[in-house]
C-alpha cells in the first residue's frame, strides 16, 4: 500500500475526480459544480448546483445571469444529509470549486472537518471563513480542469 500520506492524497484525488464527474449532472451552463460528502471512506451524500426540486432545470435567465434561487452543490449535498439518517460530523467535503461564504457557513454548522476542492473561485471569503473555523482546507488541482 505504501506510505499513508501518499495514499490519503491519492484517495482525495479520486473523490475529487468523482465530484467533477458528478458535476456533469448539473443543468447550469455558466459553471457546473459537483460535491461529495465522505465519512469513514463512504460517500454519504452528493450534490451538484441546480434549481430546487420541482423547478424547471434552467439555472440562468435570458441575460445568462444565474437565477437567485439556484442551489450550490455543497448546499444540495448538506441538505440531502439532513433528510437522511446520516450525519456529517467529522466528514470531508469534496467539491469542484472553492466554497462561497454562504456554503462555508453550512459546512461549519454541518460539522464537516475537511474541505478539498479543485478550482479557486474569484472570491476567497468562503475559504478564509473555513480556515478561521479550524477546518482543514486544501486546493488539489485536477489535471486538465481549469
Amino acid at each position: 500500500m505504501g506510505n499513508k500520506g501518499k495514499d490519503g492524497s491519492a484517495l482525495d484525488l479520486r473523490y475529487l475526480r468523482m465530484a467533477r464527474i458528478w458535476s456533469e449532472n448539473s443543468y447550469c451552463t455558466r459553471r457546473q459544480v459537483g460535491a461529495l460528502v465522505v465519512k469513514d471512506k463512504m460517500i454519504i451524500s452528493d450534490g451538484y448546483n441546480g434549481t430546487p426540486s420541482g423547478f424547471e432545470n434552467i439555472c440562468e435567465d435570458e441575460n445568462d445571469v444565474t437565477k437567485p434561487y439556484v442551489l450550490h452543490a455543497e448546499a444540495n449535498a448538506i441538505t440531502k444529509i439532513a433528510r437522511s439518517g446520516n450525519n456529517s460530523e467529522g466528514a470531508t467535503l469534496y467539491v469542484t470549486d472553492s466554497p462561497c461564504i454562504e456554503c462555508s457557513k453550512l459546512i461549519i454548522q454541518a460539522g464537516i472537518r475537511r474541505v478539498i476542492y479543485a478550482r479557486e473561485y474569484r472570491l476567497s471569503d468562503g475559504v478564509d471563513l473555513l480556515r478561521c473555523a479550524g477546518i482543514e482546507v486544501k486546493c488539489l488541482p485536477i489535471e486538465g480542469y481549469e
